[in-house]
């Protein structure tokens, strides 16, 4: 008989396997077994961390970047215009979680936090103690908001759940692993003026001591890792981990935030060169407020972001064959999103951007029902914090009152052409004063202006026509000048609502 592979040894024994490897995991997993009502379906999330709608070829993407995507929409509701309410993790993150808005939220910048009124206002809180509510952050700035939340959450797994390296041992830090996690990102791991001259690079050097000595086999790029952080991670260890413990879940309602596709794109072997192909994006006019990188570092970080969205993928189909053997389809709600997208465009790579465009706005949203096998296609606008009053209906619960959002069509809500939602970037202000220094793009109807204040200059706006410019490139403010107007007034009237209480 031939040796018998980790992964078919995963695929035999399924639940089993996090009493051996991940007691955490395991532990969690009898509570959810032995204290839920196994009549109430469960909801998973899967969020892949950076992960733009723009980049898969479920959403019309030439290269075949996601194959298996493309056969689970086939049986999921497939929606088509869902945008991200932030470009960048903390608050984007914070705008699903609460179900409001940045300019609400408050957690608007590298080092924030949601706003204290809204601590007890949270998703685990709108799914109520019916459910055994869980949280995986695998990205540590996910872990620093989801941490926040702790009291409305039965278990929250460590970054670290998974990991090769671990820098830091959340079980080491039982009272307060926030604190702790800031103070490294502050001391350590960040240059900024409150670092050690001294310990910083020591202690640095220190943590990513272990790293230097992880084995690259499979991964040609190296290990995949959270970026700036020594917490490695194999994909396969990480998927065979979410495989071991899904298909024993009863009226459970996971949050698990994955850091892939985000930054360092480490492709496993499989898919390493796999796009080396003729495809030429559109080229498109270096930004003002872009980090003018070359097209040819765009081209080439495209590429490896490709790969590893291709790699991640393939670890996609093999956790739902297990899935859906397990029958696991047949009593959950999965939806697959993302906090926020990628660029690869404009003189921009990635998302640490005051630009708002497609590719960093425009995330997917694909959720199967229980027992669903046919596809369903929505194309009005949506936004993430829709997630949270939908999550709510489907588990029995009211919808908050605090939420910005709406129940999404198919599922509670109906398709509404002409609402309007916000994405926004203000990391440059304070969360206690006004968005002095913001960019906020509204969407509705078919259109979407942007809106840039406070980088030096007069204001300015950018209008298009996503029906028929997809790529944003042809801006309508000199030639639509009515339906400009319009959403000039609604937009600048909505950002002076959000500022007032934070004018003095």
């Amino acid at each position: 008989m031939s040796k018998l592979s980790r992964r078919s040894f995963l695929k035999i024994a399924g639940a089993a396997l996090p009493t051996i490897f991940f007691p955490q995991a395991a532990s969690w997993a009898g509570k959810a077994l032995g204290q839920s009502d196994a009549s109430k379906p469960n909801v998973i999330i899967l969020l892949f961390d950076a992960m733009s709608a723009r980049n898969l070829s479920v959403y019309g993407y030439p290269r075949p970047t996601s194959p298996n995507l493309e056969r689970f929409a086939e049986r999921a509701i497939v929606y088509h215009s869902h945008a991200a309410s932030a470009n960048f993790t903390i608050p984007a993150t914070s705008s699903l979680l609460t179900g409001t808005y940045p300019w609400t939220h408050r957690a608007i910048n590298h080092r924030g936090m949601v706003t204290q009124s809204l601590v007890d206002k949270n998703i685990f809180r709108a799914v109520g103690t019916d459910y055994q509510r869980m949280a995986f952050p695998q990205n540590v700035w996910a872990n620093l908001i989801t941490s926040q939340f702790a009291n409305d959450i039965d278990t929250l797994l460590p970054s670290s759940t998974y990991a090769s390296v671990d820098y830091l041992k959340g079980e080491s830090l039982p009272n307060d692993t926030n604190m702790a996690l800031r103070a490294l990102d502050d001391f350590v791991f960040k240059e900024n003026e409150q670092a050690s001259i001294f310990l910083a690079p020591l202690l640095s050097a220190m943590y990513f001591r272990d790293a230097a000595r992880l084995s690259k086999e499979g991964y040609p790029r190296g290990v995949p890792n959270n970026e700036n952080y020594p917490l490695y991670f194999r994909l396969e260890d990480v998927f065979d981990g979410l495989a071991s413990i899904l298909p024993g879940l009863q009226s459970t309602f996971a949050y698990i935030h994955l850091y892939p596709p985000h930054a360092p794109y480490r492709a496993a072997s499989r898919f390493y060169g796999e796009f080396n192909d003729n495809f030429r994006p559109i080229i498109k006019p270096v930004h003002r407020l872009s980090g003018h990188s070359s097209n040819a570092r765009l081209a080439s970080a495209r590429r490896s972001y490709d790969e590893y969205i291709a790699s991640i993928d393939w670890e996609i189909g093999n956790l739902f064959d297990i899935l859906e053997n397990e029958g696991v389809f047949e009593n959950s709600y999965v939806i697959v999103t993302a906090d926020h997208g990628e660029m690869f465009e404009r003189g921009e790579v990635a998302h640490t951007t005051p630009l708002l465009y497609a590719p960093v706005t425009h995330v997917p949203l694909l959720i199967s029902t229980p027992g669903q096998k046919t596809r369903r296609d929505v194309y009005a606008p949506t936004n993430a914090v829709d997630l949270l009053p939908t999550i709510a209906q489907l588990t029995g619960n009211p919808i908050p009152e605090w939420g910005e959002g709406v129940p999404l069509p198919e599922l509670g809500g109906v398709e509404d052409f002409e609402r309007s939602t916000f994405s926004v970037e203000a990391k440059r202000v304070s969360s206690f004063g006004p968005l002095g220094i913001a960019t906020v793009s509204m969407y509705k109807g078919p259109h979407k202006i942007i809106y840039y204040t406070g980088y030096g200059g007069k204001d300015s706006y950018e209008l298009y026509d996503l029906e028929s410019d997809y790529e944003e490139m042809k801006n309508l403010i000199p030639v639509r000048p009515a339906i400009a107007k319009r959403l000039k007034e609604e937009l600048l009237d909505t950002f002076s609502d959000v500022n007032k209480p934070y004018m003095k």
